[in-house]
């Protein structure tokens, strides 16, 4: 293809040419880097986030890389201990996260209490997914990406806890804070109350399942992601 002016200098060209005879470039390599360039171009922000989650603290030392993996084993394990039971039989299986819970929990309750007595009821709930989120973009903010995952598993579990909570809109069995249960205490089971409200009472066990499942899926994630990046940390861990 003839080329009559140059695309870097402007000057004309005469005849036909690989480079230009004023400034010297050469036009195929100008060509390739432009191309390269668009390439780039149309990608940024999906890079830039691929890089932010998978980024790792390089030269770290092997006995950090070490504790880490083992506080992941034990979340891969009492994840899937979890995620394998009923949620009818959960309360019984994830008690002593559920006593932190119920702590952000009741504090939801507190904070929503002066938006209207539905975000008051809805705010116990959201108050306990609320802070795993916290937790997840403060380690995204510290590109700490590996307390980050962690905090994913913990958002994931929030979800498994609330599961049964919703899953007994209707029947008003679980004991609840007090030591009542929903049947027992008119207006005073929050899935009772918040259903009722929205005429969904009959969508209870379908929600549950709905959180129980998203909530799966999270700790899923976070135990992968936690597992990538240990393996790379690996890879770029401190020999010394």
């Amino acid at each position: 293809m003839r080329l009559d002016i140059c695309p870097k200098c402007t000057h004309i060209l005469s005849a036909p040419a690989t480079s230009c005879p004023r400034c010297g470039v050469i036009f195929a390599k100008l060509a390739q880097a432009g191309l390269h360039k668009k390439r780039t171009a149309t990608q940024p922000e999906n890079d830039g986030v691929r890089q932010q989650l998978c980024h790792v603290k390089t030269g770290e030392n092997s006995l950090v890389i070490g504790i880490k993996a083992l506080f992941l084993l034990l979340l891969i394990l009492y994840g899937f201990k979890l995620m394998l039971t009923s949620i009818q039989n959960f309360p019984d299986s994830g008690w002593w996260l559920h006593a932190v819970n119920l702590v952000f929990h009741e504090a939801g309750h507190l904070f929503f209490s002066p938006f209207g007595r539905f975000l008051q009821v809805l705010g116990g709930s959201l108050g306990q997914l609320l802070i795993p989120t916290v937790v997840i973009g403060v380690f995204l903010w510290q590109r700490d990406t590996f307390g980050a995952a962690v905090g994913t598993w913990w958002l994931g579990e929030s979800l498994l806890d609330i599961a049964p909570y919703i899953n007994d809109a209707r029947a008003g069995q679980l004991i609840l804070l007090g030591g009542v249960t929903g049947s027992e205490v008119e207006d005073y089971h929050d899935w009772e109350v918040l259903l009722t409200k929205l005429n969904m009472m009959q969508y209870d066990h379908t929600l549950a399942r709905l959180s129980f499942g998203i909530g799966s899926l999270l700790m899923l994630i976070a135990m992968l992601w936690g597992s990538l990046l240990l393996w790379k940390g690996w890879q770029t861990r401190s020999r010394g």
